[in-house]
């Protein structure tokens, strides 16, 4: 009998557990925007990743490329991440080959550029699509982007910030520096809105 009831009891410990799990996934699918409700492979090892894990952070994504006039800007951009991180700031990057093949090499060739040259932290995804002139395979997320804003990535470099709610995005083209005052400006409007 006494068997019996330590048996019950860690079957409804087991129980408690498993409501409270399912609980919380439920919450964070109803808490997580329509923008971010979609999964990427990272870009170290192509696993997939919930974009929902930034919910609720004020969302910086950038389509980049290793061989532009641009790639310096992944200093900026890491520099950022590192500045406004703790205020609830994460930059997105999703490598492209979409302009001037500017971006040729391979996902592990392009983490280790990325990590070696710049020591990007920021969580990058797999090398994409990101514009429709570029043909047919876009990836989701940028035309989504596009639709939200009107405006599609011309170059490399092309950003998109997303405020904390998740509805509310600007764009700003591949000219905006990371540490340009329209940029910053606005990245500081957004993560002082709740």
């Amino acid at each position: 009998m006494e068997a019996n009831l330590r048996s019950m009891k860690s079957f409804m410990r087991f129980l408690l557990v498993l409501v409270s799990l399912l609980g919380a996934a439920g919450a964070q699918a109803a808490t997580c925007p329509a923008l971010l409700a979609r999964e990427m492979p990272r870009l170290q090892d192509e696993k997939p990743q919930s974009l929902c894990q930034y919910a609720g952070k004020v969302v910086l994504v950038v389509n980049t490329a290793s061989f532009c006039g641009f790639t310096s800007q992944y200093k900026g951009l890491e520099d950022l991440y590192a500045k406004y991180r703790d205020r609830g700031l994460v930059v997105l990057g999703f490598p492209s080959n979409d302009f001037g093949a500017q971006e040729p090499g391979s996902n592990g060739e392009i983490a280790k550029f990325c990590e070696g040259t710049f020591g990007v932290k920021f969580p990058m995804f797999t090398k994409t699509r990101v514009s429709a002139r570029a043909g047919s395979g876009v990836n989701p997320l940028f035309v989504d982007l596009e639709r939200i804003t009107g405006s599609s990535p011309k170059w490399n470099f092309h950003k998109y910030l997303i405020a904390r709610d998740g509805t509310t995005v600007e764009s700003f083209n591949s000219l905006t520096s990371p540490d340009s005052s329209s940029l910053t400006s606005t990245i500081e409007k957004l993560l002082a809105q709740p």
